[in-house]
């Protein structure tokens, strides 16, 4: 193992040995050092409010004191054994994931990723249909594996066309940029559903497996549907057997606040779920529920190397627990509150931004140019380096790069949320 002398500094060696896909946040990037709560330091001893969370990842705030003694007794016990042997954690943890996902007679099967997830729930709808037609929404994001790509319709995250599956992408909640966006909720809905319908008449040979869906979509700048339309969509979908897959690997666990899964704003219960980042506040832990006849669907022998290994699923059954036990979906329900009351003013007020949408934990604003849907990457780039200046750590998505992404920690409290809301006030102010 080489020894770098003091001339490569950190920005170089992850240049210079990672990808060139990948790539630090920042014109000056952090390198964040330690975490507690909702607060990280550099390793300079800067200190920053995280209302990112990794990507939404860690959920319950960092070196969470009843997570990280969790993951401290496993540790001490064994690390890793595999779907090969019996194992208390990944067992209960089944159990805890199948008991509140809502889904009749669920089996639970562990990933290490979102990605991984979807991946399997495709492999799970394809198969139980016996099919390759695959239907997706305008504007997703379901990972970076080779399937995933596939049914993702982002071009500046489509690395591939190539593809065993044959996908067709439908309307769906981006509707800044869709041509039925002057429609009001209910006629949106029966215009997007209308236009599901067609497609399907004209488009499929009468036997398509599944539509995927993310209920908010998380790269795509979260997008929120009207609630109910994919209660419509679905509607549509079981007349002719079609299952629907919910990526709930953003929305899941409480965050948006008026329900525990994104789903539950459409009045329906998926064929199938994918969950991941947040669950184990940190930790590498992802994966699938399906009710058992689409589970057992896969009658050959596999397993996961890693999904579900001891340490991560007491992981996720302590972040569970301490989501369940602190009613933190009630908690995002109320900050959320709290932070659109403060910043929707000020987005009225603010001409560049063409809009502010989300809920409970949540949050995105779209950055254009004044008075304008035309993005404006250039901007939105300033207001997140002027958001670190006032020492607030915050994302960027959305299909052309000009979505501010925001999603603070399900347990944040009022003074900490206020703290964050006049560093991100000023920030735009900033920017004007």
């Amino acid at each position: 193992m080489s020894t770098k002398s003091a001339e490569h500094t950190l920005l170089d060696r992850y240049r210079g040995v990672l990808p060139s896909f990948v790539s630090p946040l920042y014109a000056e990037p952090v390198e964040i050092d330690r975490g507690s709560g909702s607060q990280v330091w550099d390793s300079a001893g800067n200190r920053y409010l995280d209302f990112f969370g990794g990507v939404l990842t860690t959920m319950v705030g960092h070196d969470n004191p009843h997570v990280t003694a969790a993951i401290r007794e496993q540790a001490g016990k064994v690390l890793h054994t595999s779907t090969l042997y019996l194992s208390e954690p990944m067992i209960e943890f089944a159990e805890m994931v199948a008991e509140v996902s809502g889904i009749p007679d669920a089996r639970v099967f562990f990933t290490t990723s979102g990605t991984e997830a979807n991946d399997t729930a495709l492999l799970l709808a394809t198969s139980f249909r016996k099919s390759n037609q695959v239907l997706a929404v305008r504007n997703s994001y379901h990972g970076r594996s080779f399937t995933a790509q596939a049914i993702t319709s982002h071009s500046s995250w489509s690395s591939t066309s190539i593809s065993g599956l044959q996908v067709q992408f439908v309307q769906g909640g981006y509707r800044l940029r869709s041509p039925f966006a002057n429609l009001d909720d209910d006629a949106y809905t029966a215009a997007c559903t209308a236009d599901l319908v067609q497609l399907l008449d004209m488009t499929s040979a009468g036997d398509v497996a599944c539509l995927i869906a993310e209920p908010i979509q998380g790269v795509g700048g979260f997008a929120t549907p009207p609630d109910g339309m994919f209660g419509a969509f679905a509607k549509e979908l079981s007349n002719r057997g079609i299952l629907f897959i919910s990526d709930e690997v953003q929305t899941g666990w409480g965050r948006t606040g008026e329900h525990f899964w994104g789903y539950q704003a459409h009045g329906i219960v998926p064929d199938i779920m994918t969950f991941a980042k947040g669950v184990g506040n940190g930790i590498t832990l992802a994966g699938v529920v399906a009710r058992a006849e689409i589970m057992d669907t896969i009658d050959v022998l596999s397993f996961s190397t890693f999904g579900g290994n001891p340490l991560s699923a007491a992981a996720g059954a302590a972040t569970l627990r301490y989501v369940l036990d602190n009613d933190l979906q009630g908690n995002a329900l109320r900050m959320g509150r709290r932070f659109d009351a403060r910043i929707r003013p000020i987005v009225e007020q603010t001409d560049w931004i063409a809009e502010l949408r989300g809920r409970g934990l949540m949050w995105a604003l779209e950055v254009c140019h004044p008075g304008t849907i035309e993005p404006d990457p250039k901007r939105t780039a300033a207001l997140l380096e002027a958001a670190k200046r006032h020492g607030l750590l915050v994302g960027k998505g959305g299909l052309y790069g000009n979505v501010i992404r925001m999603s603070p920690m399900l347990d944040i409290d009022e003074a900490t949320m206020d703290e964050g809301l006049d560093a991100l006030v000023a920030a735009i102010a900033d920017c004007a």
